[in-house]
Order: C-alpha cells, then structure tokens, then sequence
C-alpha cells in the first residue's frame, strides 16, 4: 500500500485537506468518493483530474466510489458557475450515467473478487426517497443559512452572476447529504474533488458531525489551468471529451502532443501513472532535446491509451506521422475514413463521378482538367511540376506525367495528391 497523500503531493495534485486524514489513512483501508456532474453522455479531459485521483487512491489499497450525480444533475452545481444550468429529464440523465461507467471502468478496477473494487453509485437512489418537507425536517436542520453564504461560490455568484435560484442554493445541502448517506451506509469517510467544491465538501463533514457526532475527511486537488491563462481542456472546436464520437481518437492524441514545454512537465505528472524517475528521465531527455517533443510525444501516447486504447493510438500515431513526418500509401490505407479526414480537414477537395474517373487516360488529365484547376491551372503547370519530383499521389511519387490511372483508391473513395512540400489536395471519387 503506498502513500496515497505523497503520491498526489508530488505530482501536484494536492490542493487543500483536512487535519488528521493522514493518519486515518495509515490505519488501513479506507473508503473515499468523488463525484461526477452526469450533465453529458460523456467526460471531458476536465474530469480527469479527479478520475486519476480516484485511480491513485485505489492503486494505494483504498475503496474509491465513483458518484454520479442523478439527483444533482437535475439542479446543477452553481460553484463558480455564472448562470444557471438547464436541468435534465431523468431518461437523459440515466443514459449520461450509463456512458460514464464504461469511460470509469477504463480506470477503475470494478471487477467482484477485489476487495478494494471500485463502485458506482447514483445520489438519485435516495434522494429520490425524500419528500420535500422530509428533507428541509430532517436534514435542512442541520446547515444555518449563515454558513451556506459564508461560501465563496456562493458568494461570489450574488456578487458577479446574475443572482442564484433556490435550487442551486440547495445544492450544497444535497452534496452534503450525499456525504452524508455514504457515511452512514457505505463506510465512505473521504470525499475528493477539486479545489471549486472544498465548501461543499466541508458541508458534508459538518452535517456528519451534527447528525451523528461522527468524523469525515475532505482532500481536494488543484483545478488545472494552462501556462498562457487559457481554459484547460477546450479548444477552438470546443471541449476535448473522452468519446470518440464527440472527439476523435486522432484528434484527442493532437490535443495532448500539441501541449506547450511548461504544460507538459505539469500535465505528465497528473495524466499518466508513470513514475517519478520515469517522469524525471524523460524531462531530462527533453531538456536536452526539446526540439524532438519527447514529453509532448509520451503525454499523447500515455493518455490516449489509457482513454482509446492500443489500436486507436497506432491509428492516430500512424495519422499524425502522414502530416508531419514520412510515410507509406501503407500507412494512408490504414486510416479509417474519419481519420482519413480529420487529418486532412480543410484541404481543398475536387469530386468526379465513378464512370469520369475510370474514363480518364493518364496523371497529367487527372490533376488539371478534370478536378476543375483545383490542383492545377493548366496542364503546363503539372507536367513540370510532375517532371521536376514535386507531386506524389496517396504518397507515391510521379514521375510520368503521361502514367495511367491504377491507383488504389483510399476508404474505397480517395486519392490523396501532394504538391510540393506542404499543399495537399483530396479527390473524392463518388
């Protein structure tokens, strides 16, 4: 069992914690819960601070439980928020919640037989047994309305947002009482999260200690930013999420290869459960070849991974080194076709009919007249261009301009031609 509090101190995902966790930790092990906002079918990379948190603690020999807000995600969380959430229906958030364990499971260890297995559970399990007067009796009680404002996120939404309904002022009474109820029932005393939820975190201790005299612990981790201010976790398309289908695997892996040197010292200790010396020889290596990206390169390799699997990683590996680097019509065929055109999203494309291409006689018709002088002006242009080694089709090079037309088309549908150096051109066959 290694140390859980010293494991997350040196990779910088130690926040804030309350006194005497340490020593409740040593005695064995313990229980603790982290909880997740089921307001998407998805996580984003922004959850997974705490998905790696939970990880580490259930590396050490501790029971992580995984919680998915059902109740909570029908409120929202105004913590920090400026505007209030739409609420879900409970068949979407039942779907959300579905999608989650399975992203969870990629982590978490939930297999029968461990003892430490993890656990999901869903705070719409018991809240849903509350009427509202049972739980303004039996639990509202407890919590003064002085210390519910006494919070920052609630304070600083009355003072910046735009005013905070009692719904999502009720929030914290509800978290807290997920504490609460894992407490009593599960032997949950630990709840983790980021540094935005401590207050509601401590209103979970404090009504533990109220309703039953008894003793929780809170430990929080670092919300993570980036070296130039900028959001984490968002990109111009928006936020980067752990489904394919919402964020390609390719995609996914150039968001993290893509990381600046000040990020990637911080972001490889977080998001990958790699060593210290392992970390510190690879930084040592970087330092003295920075060019060469090594941190960046292993980031992207350790988290796509560990999100999409092996096979998805040698795809998107294979995809980034067709755009940057060397590569085979090999490698350009073993693209899927959403790869294929995520790679090359924004290249100018020409479309010719079936019956048009297989009636073209050679390279030179191809790539000047019949895709319209998209990728040449005039048959001039590319045979000396063609002649002179500057144009390549599905990554082989021409050099006849009078060659016929055999080539294998890609996904069924395309021909990829460069030109030059930098500029492609994609020629969709339908």
């Amino acid at each position: 069992m290694n140390n859980f509090i010293e494991e997350l101190r040196w990779r910088g995902m130690l926040q804030d914690m309350t006194p005497e966790i340490v020593e409740h930790l040593n005695k064995g092990m313990s229980s603790a819960y982290l909880g997740f906002d089921p307001t998407a079918d998805s996580l984003h990379i922004g959850h997974l601070v705490g998905v790696m948190t939970l990880l580490h603690f259930q590396r050490a020999g501790h029971k992580p439980f995984a919680l998915v807000g059902g109740a909570t995600g029908m409120i929202g969380d105004p913590s920090f928020k400026s505007a209030e959430r739409n609420l879900l229906d409970k068949p979407t958030l039942d779907q959300n919640v579905a999608c989650i364990k399975e992203q969870l499971s990629k982590f978490l260890n939930f297999k029968e037989g461990a003892e430490n297995k993890a656990e999901l559970v869903n705070n719409y399990d018991w809240m849903s047994q509350f009427s509202f007067l049972e739980f303004i009796r039996d639990v509202g009680k407890y919590i003064t309305v002085n210390y519910m404002m006494a919070k920052d996120s609630v304070k600083r939404r009355l003072e910046e947002g735009s005013g905070l309904s009692f719904t999502e002022f009720s929030y914290q009474l509800i978290q807290g009482y997920d504490f609460y109820h894992l407490w009593k029932n599960r032997n949950v005393s630990i709840q983790l999260g980021g540094s935005d939820q401590w207050g509601n975190i401590v209103t979970g201790t404090e009504m533990i200690r109220k309703m039953e005299g008894g003793q929780a612990f809170a430990l929080t981790v670092p919300l993570i930013t980036k070296a130039d201010g900028s959001k984490f976790g968002k990109t111009e398309a928006g936020s980067v999420w752990l489904d394919a289908n919402k964020t390609s695997p390719y995609a996914f892996f150039q968001f993290w290869l893509n990381v600046s040197d000040d990020d990637a010292s911080k972001y490889i200790r977080i998001f990958t459960t790699l060593d210290k010396d392992q970390i510190v020889k690879l930084e040592t290596e970087h330092s003295e070849m920075p060019h060469l990206r090594i941190l960046q390169k292993e980031i992207a390799k350790q988290v796509t991974i560990m999100v999409h699997g092996d096979k998805e990683y040698e795809m998107a590996l294979k995809a980034s080194e067709i755009l940057f680097g060397k590569s085979s019509t090999e490698d350009l065929a073993a693209l899927d076709e959403r790869t294929f055109l995520q790679v090359f999203e924004g290249v100018p494309q020409a479309e010719i009919s079936k019956n048009e291409y297989g009636a073209i006689a050679n390279v030179i018709d191809l790539l000047s007249e019949k895709t319209d002088a998209i990728i040449f002006t005039s048959k001039g242009e590319a045979r000396k261009m063609i002649q002179g080694g500057g144009v390549s089709i599905n990554k082989q090079k021409i050099t006849d301009p009078n060659q016929s037309i055999t080539f294998e088309l890609l996904q069924d549908k395309y021909l990829l031609v460069q030109k030059g150096k930098k500029n492609y051109f994609i020629i969709a066959v339908n």
